[in-house]
């Protein structure tokens, strides 16, 4: 590359479900990437323009399910964001030479990774000279990015704790809510086993914060707690009954010493009134840092609800893309928040 030129990344998108769907849409109007490839699962989507898929204008691209075709691209970075991780894949598509950004959770701090599965992927990325990352808003943004600027004017820290707040009130997924969330359900009823999760996919951003200020955890552990509806309440899956449970509260605390340093706490509701009563923001994140510089900051999703659908998913899919180049140019290797540089997004002219 001649010094001054501009590097353009040939960019697999893997995956179009509401997360995926926003980042191809991201590679294509990138003004630094070049949409090489499509992956999906379903074969209703097997040779539709990648363009169709997300809303925009046809790009040339077709989607395909043959994973031989994508290894076949010579890409330099597949965004991957399927369900599901399969490392058999991961590790096909970094020993090819491709680099890549997931929103999979299974890589923000490899001493948090099984054994055997970190050192298959360590080997595929050594053979293929390539990095992956995994990267989003939550984890990742907020649980990594966040708190390591916030500590970088510290000298003291005593307890960080991170709140998330999402009112799921306009949410029209009766599904997801009543069936796989619990909302709606005898309090009694209600499986506390779900919070064990929150150690699994936070516990990991939360030793990473740790080391990275020289302060490493000791353990990390997840609890967690339910309100219920003070009234019968309507809600956009369905009505809510009396007595039944309307917010969940979990947290996920990393312990130094006894007590907790770094924590992590989801609320999640489908109204405010509830019992016990509880401190409710609206949706996005709260942060208080206790130390010798003590910090209080709020960042509100500034969305109406009713628009919260079409616009959440730019918050996890945006990130991945903007950090496609400090990956591809990152030595191999997992590679963590600590580990790359800033991710500064180059953004293209948008509506004015």
């Amino acid at each position: 590359m001649v010094d001054g030129e501009k590097t353009t990344y040939r960019v697999v998108q893997w995956a179009t479900g509401n997360i995926g769907a926003r980042s191809l849409r991201g590679v294509i109007e990138h003004p630094d990437l070049s949409l090489v490839g499509l992956y999906v699962y379903s074969p209703d989507k097997a040779g539709v323009d990648a363009g169709v898929l997300c809303d925009l204008g046809p790009t040339g691209v077709l989607a395909t399910t043959d994973v031989e075709a994508i290894l076949g691209l010579g890409a330099d970075c597949v965004l991957y964001m399927p369900r599901a991780l399969d490392v058999d894949d991961v590790c096909r598509l970094l020993a090819s030479g491709a680099n890549v950004v997931t929103t999979r959770g299974e890589f923000h701090h490899p001493g948090s990774m099984d054994p055997e599965t970190r050192e298959r992927v360590e080997v595929a990325c050594r053979t293929g000279g390539t990095s992956i990352h995994s990267t989003g808003s939550s984890p990742g943004f907020i649980s990594e990015a966040v708190p390591l600027v916030l500590a970088s004017i510290q000298r003291e820290l005593d307890h960080l704790v991170i709140e998330e707040f999402a009112d799921l009130s306009r949410r029209n997924s009766p599904e997801l809510l009543f069936d796989l969330m619990g909302y709606g359900a005898d309090p009694a009823a209600f499986d506390p086993g779900r919070w064990s999760h929150g150690a699994a996919s936070f516990g990991p951003s939360l030793r990473l914060v740790a080391e990275a200020v020289g302060l490493p955890l000791d353990s990390v552990e997840a609890t967690g707690e339910v309100a219920v509806a003070r009234q019968t309440t309507e809600i956009a899956a369905g009505r809510l009954e009396a007595g039944t449970v309307a917010a969940q509260r979990m947290r996920v605390s990393g312990l130094r010493d006894g007590r907790p340093l770094l924590s992590f706490e989801a609320n999640w509701y489908c109204t405010t009134d509830v019992e016990p009563a509880w401190d409710l923001g609206p949706t996005g994140w709260r942060l208080t840092v206790a130390g010798d510089a003590p910090l209080s900051i709020e960042m509100r999703f500034d969305v109406p609800l009713e628009a919260m659908g079409a616009t959440t998913p730019g918050y996890t899919a945006n990130r991945a893309v903007n950090a496609v180049s400090v990956v591809c140019a990152a030595p191999s290797g997992i590679r963590t928040t600590v580990d790359l540089p800033q991710v500064i997004a180059t953004l293209a002219d948008g509506p004015r």
